[in-house]
């Protein structure tokens, strides 16, 4: 990244990720639906901050909605959908 090279930052985010397939075969983890269910408890955390933010009278997108409200509603849902 210090490089400033897009090409660069792909290729070592290409061996970052080959790195952690390569870590979750060793641990006998399939790591395509371990992916998918990130995926999926990342959209399912994200409609709910969305729903959050709405009942609170925001919604993404509004000029006035800061980075630190959305962080804040994140980490709400996100303690609400342990366990």
């Amino acid at each position: 990244m210090a490089q400033g090279s897009q090409a660069a930052v792909e290729e070592e985010l290409g061996d970052l990720l080959f790195s952690v397939v390569n870590l979750a075969r060793k641990l006998g983890v399939d790591s395509e639906p371990a992916l998918a269910a990130a995926n999926e408890k990342f959209v399912q955390r994200f409609h709910a901050m969305e729903e959050r933010l709405n009942a609170g009278e925001r919604k993404l997108g509004d000029p006035g909605l800061t980075l630190e409200a959305m962080d804040a509603a994140w980490d709400a849902v996100k303690k609400g959908m342990r366990g």
